[in-house]
């Protein structure tokens, strides 16, 4: 049995660049104009809840229990109406076949750890009309550490690997395999990763 686990934004779907946006746009909605890192590598944790606590101990922002919650509430409804407006998200090509080909393998579990929130995560992924039935999904709502959201993520596919592989496109993604110890595999141009999954089989 392989474990096979993706990324979203930027993995499963050509979302990285307007969810950075959204994001800030929310986080900004909240505190007012507060500054971000220049890149998002410059941060220790790049994830949704890991880099908020960054983001507000930089902007020597006082910590408090709401701020989350209204960050995600605004966030989430600005996905909306992207959504809305635009559509979903597009799928990295033949991402939503190869997904749903793994899902079916009898060979094969899969799961999703994401560094987003989970209601931000299934909005974009069930509009992009992904089939989550059955497929755990790791978020930062409960964990700031991308390492640690894939081994829950792991923990959640409940039985032991031959291999462990993880579908990425940023340099965190690839940091935490390495630490980890599983298979990567980068997807988009800036690790020069796959830009289509029709090359990718199931064995």
């Amino acid at each position: 049995m392989n474990a096979v686990i993706f990324d979203i934004d930027g993995t499963l779907l050509q979302s990285a660049s307007v969810d950075d946006d959204l994001y800030k746009m929310a986080v900004r909605a909240v505190f007012g104009h507060v500054q971000f890192r220049p890149s998002l590598s410059d941060y220790d944790f790049v994830t949704d809840s890991g880099i908020l606590s960054q983001v507000l101990r930089d902007n020597a922002i006082p910590v408090e229990p709401d701020q989350t919650s209204s960050i995600k509430s605004a966030f989430v409804a600005s996905l909306k109406q992207h959504i809305r407006e635009n559509g979903a998200f597009p799928e990295v090509s033949g991402a939503k076949r190869y997904f749903e080909a793994l899902c079916h393998s009898k060979d094969h579990a899969v799961a999703i750890a994401t560094g987003g929130w989970r209601e931000s995560a299934e909005l974009k992924l069930r509009a992009a009309q992904f089939s989550l039935d059955g497929v755990p999904i790791a978020t930062s709502d409960t964990e700031y550490d991308r390492s640690r959201i894939m081994l829950t993520a792991l923990s959640a596919l409940e039985a032991s690997f031959d291999s462990i592989t993880y579908y990425g496109d940023g340099t965190w993604d690839r940091d935490a395999c390495l630490e980890l110890g599983w298979n990567f595999i980068p997807v988009g141009p800036t690790l020069a990763g796959l830009t289509s999954y029709s090359d990718e089989y199931v064995d």
